[in-house]
């Protein structure tokens, strides 16, 4: 039997130390790796276009809002309502059709953007006013896709028209451009 050219090395033979040094410094790692996980609402999520961090936050509640309708005794009821995010910012906003209560025809519609209170606990704020009661139209249809506000709205020609008959028929949308909502309206149809 030949002898090695090398002579045996110390660190070649593990001896207990070295294991328990290992096994010490690899739980060190996984302890680690466990805080520094990312967050599981951003985990697999693509990032925003504008850099926005991504939340998971609920939207607001229309009912939990006074909203800017002169009802009287009546009161007032939403009638539709459609969430998302509006400005980019991760958080989504309400966007609530809402109007009077009426016993007969067609009361006009007002369209209110909804957003997150600042303050913990506090109902949430009424940011902008789409469509005012005051227009005197309804809406038909209402879409929140793709950061925009999409609606049907119906009125009406003429004073001459009868309130329960409305017969123009308006596509707009609202998209948040520049610190507020910009309308865009396709052409108006005669005869709904």
């Amino acid at each position: 039997m030949q002898n090695a050219a090398v002579p045996e090395l110390a660190h070649t033979h593990a001896r207990p130390v070295h294991w328990i040094a290992t096994a010490t410094a690899m739980a060190a790692v996984v302890a680690l790796a466990g805080f520094l996980q990312p967050d599981a609402a951003k985990a697999s999520q693509t990032p925003r276009e504008h850099g926005a961090p991504l939340t998971t936050a609920a939207a607001p509640d229309p009912g939990a809002v006074v909203l800017p309708l002169q009802c009287g005794s009546v009161g007032s009821t939403v009638e539709k309502k459609a969430s998302g995010d509006l400005d980019g910012d991760g958080v989504p906003e309400t966007v609530a059709v809402a109007h009077c209560r009426a016993g007969g025809g067609t009361p006009p519609s007002g369209i209110y953007v909804l957003t997150q209170p600042v303050v913990k606990g506090a109902p949430p704020r009424l940011v902008a006013t789409l469509l005012d009661p005051k227009d005197k139209q309804t809406v038909a249809d209402l879409i929140v896709r793709d950061g925009a506000v999409t609606a049907t709205l119906l009125g009406y020609s003429s004073n001459d028209v009868p309130r329960y008959e409305p017969d123009v028929r308006e596509q707009v949308k609202w998209r948040w451009q520049g610190g507020k909502f910009i309308r865009s309206t396709q052409a108006a149809a005669l005869g709904v």
